[in-house]
């Protein structure tokens, strides 16, 4: 039994070339230092990869793995994440989704899966506690991934059988492919297609082992605190279970913040048309919850008449209203539900498909790309069945979609002609529904983040609903701000807990909330000091990875149209990041990051101080 509670103790290694499974220990060290989750996965990926691989290249690899809480009831336990070097930005990524894969990968009695090598045919992989099997997935290559699911569940005989898996879009590379399963995407930064790059289809998970915590009666004690807490706080005990994250469509749009006609504006006049209220009286059959959450924010939808009638989806969440509706100028819930059910079939990631969608509308609107080019489809802002259309190309990889899927900077460099100021994507990511320019500390945070384009970096809730320390409007204060929400969306992601509860655990700072419950599960007895020092540890890990790969300072950058053009309209109208702006925050932030202000690398003190001296010594010799 692994020293401390709720870790399983071991990783599984999964070489595809050579059809072989072996297990690397978890180590106290490792866990003491990096928790789990997102610290576990860049600590493996630094170590094991070299810099400079093609993340497209049989010599890069992925890992899932847990933090301590999977598998125990602990409120959002359901989470997984899934790590690589990124297609789409070159760097270190991770994306999570919900569920139940990540629990059974615990009771199966491994804290995660690394994947390497590259398989020469289609395979698929079976998890059954220590029994490991590499198949053959030929029958199920060029299947949806609900498909490849059912299909699985028959042929292994076990219908609550865990699987993660990928479509077309992950089998074909599209840069901005998902990881599936269940219903549930880890969508984000294209891992997918790394899986596919390997010719892995899918891996079932099944286990029957305990996950153990070293006071059972403490904890259930805590754990009836923290469900009360959950309860009863207005955000997860009621707007979330009532109107899930489809409700901050209308938030966004009051504010002035919310991407529309690809961020040409950020306030959509039919936005009460694709609003929570709208989606929930007209489309909502059932809630539904991950593993372990009394929240129930995921809405399952039925579109019951119109040219999408019959469509049944888990969701749309609040991203993909934003990328399939205002971004693509769509009032329409109906089409934007369709939309979500083909991406997760085809494993696409929702926020970047519908991005590349309004970059396309918006070539078109300026005449650089012709009804020729984009195969005869009237891409006009607000056509709902060129959005559709669009969705099949690129899971297919055919015709317009094969240029689309490689992301909107790489196709606006093919493309030319200025296309570049039309892309959203910032470190080759398509931005989320949040906006940096309406959000000066959201903006510093997303600049500065691991991912890029992400809203899971810095977070954009603090200065939404007015409780960060200073207002959207000023900088003032904003780079330590973003700072701290970045600190506590790695330690979210290293416990591998939603976002969901960032209201319970804390904003902008490692709270006593993120250490009882790592304490209560672990017995580990961190201090509150000891584990915002890991927090700092993972994010300077996942930048010394970044930096390793040749980012830098300069790469600290918005998109073009975020730095040059105010937002024209609204109640944030004028509010942009100009360059000379966001270079003086920057120096801030590497001021207190304790980062070299001319490159962007952690120094060698701060690398030392956070016990990473080979990290250290890999940039500093």
């Amino acid at each position: 039994m692994f020293e401390y509670g709720g870790y399983a103790g071991k990783f599984l290694r999964l070489n595809l070339t050579d059809k072989k499974a072996t297990t690397l220990p978890l180590t106290k060290e490792m866990a003491r230092m990096l928790i789990g989750g997102n610290g576990f996965a860049v600590k493996i990926l630094y170590d094991e990869l070299k810099a400079g691989i093609d993340p497209l290249g049989p010599e890069n690899k992925v890992v899932f793995a847990n933090g301590p809480i999977q598998g125990t009831i602990i409120p959002t336990a359901g989470r997984n994440v899934v790590a690589s070097k990124s297609p789409a930005t070159g760097g270190f990524f991770d994306s999570y989704g919900g569920g139940c894969f990540g629990p059974e990968l615990k009771y199966a009695g491994y804290d995660g899966i690394i994947v390497e090598g590259q398989a020469k045919e289609p395979t698929y992989v079976t998890v059954n506690d220590d029994d490991i099997e590499f198949k053959d997935a030929s029958h199920l290559w060029g299947k949806m991934t609900f498909e490849t699911q059912e299909i699985l569940r028959k042929e292994i005989g076990d219908p609550k059988i865990q699987i993660t898996c990928i479509g077309p879009g992950g089998e074909k590379l599209v840069k901005f492919a998902a990881v599936i399963w269940g219903a549930r995407a880890a969508g984000r930064g294209g891992v997918g297609a790394v899986l596919g790059s390997k010719k892995l289809k899918a891996i079932s998970v099944r286990g029957s082992q305990d996950v153990n915590v070293p006071d059972i009666d403490a904890f259930e004690k805590y754990l009836t605190e923290l469900y009360g807490k959950i309860i009863s706080n207005p955000g997860t005990g009621q707007a979330l279970p009532k109107l899930g994250t489809p409700g901050v469509t209308t938030v966004q749009n009051q504010l002035g913040i919310l991407g529309t006609n690809n961020w040409q504006t950020e306030v959509f006049d039919k936005a009460e048309k694709i609003s929570g209220d709208v989606m929930r009286k007209n489309m909502v059959v059932r809630d539904r919850g991950c593993f372990a959450c009394p929240i129930r924010c995921t809405k399952m939808s039925y579109v019951r008449d119109g040219p999408y009638a019959g469509t049944f989806d888990e969701g749309p969440e609040y991203e993909t209203i934003f990328a399939f509706g205002s971004m693509c100028g769509i009032p329409s819930l109906e089409a934007i539900a369709k939309a979500d059910l083909l991406s997760d079939e085809y494993g696409i990631d929702t926020i970047s498909a519908g991005a590349v969608t309004a970059f396309a509308m918006e070539c078109y609107k300026e005449g650089i790309l012709s009804k020729d080019d984009v195969d005869g489809i009237d891409m006009t802002f607000g056509n709902d069945s060129a959005l559709i259309e669009m969705i099949h190309k690129i899971g297919k990889r055919e015709g317009i979609g094969d240029l689309m899927a490689e992301g909107t900077d790489r196709a606006a460099i093919k493309i030319g002609k200025g296309a570049e100021k039309f892309s959203s994507a910032i470190k080759g990511l398509e931005m989320a529904g949040h906006s940096p320019r309406g959000m000066k500390g959201f903006g510093i945070g997303v600049a500065t983040g691991t991912r890029g384009g992400s809203h899971q970096d810095a977070r954009p809730t603090g200065e939404r609903i007015g409780k960060s320390p200073t207002d959207r409007f000023t900088t003032e204060g904003k780079p330590a701000y973003a700072i701290g929400t970045q600190h506590t969306t790695t330690m979210q992601d290293a416990m591998c807990v939603c976002r969901m509860t960032e209201g319970i655990y804390g904003l902008w700072e490692i709270s006593v909330e993120h250490l009882n419950t790592i304490n209560i599960v672990t017995g580990m007895n961190l201090s509150l000091e000891e584990l915002a020092l890991c927090a700092e540890r993972i994010v300077n890990l996942e930048r010394a990875f970044n930096c390793r790969e040749g980012m830098n300072r300069e790469s600290d950058v918005l998109s073009i149209r975020f730095m040059t053009e105010p937002i024209p309209e609204g109640p944030s109208k004028g509010m942009y990041y100009p360059s000379g702006e966001l270079e003086k925050l920057k120096d801030e932030y590497y001021e207190i990051r304790g980062w070299d202000k001319k490159t962007g690398v952690p120094t060698k003190q701060k690398f030392e101080e956070l016990g990473l001296n080979q990290e250290a010594k890999d940039f500093y010799k």
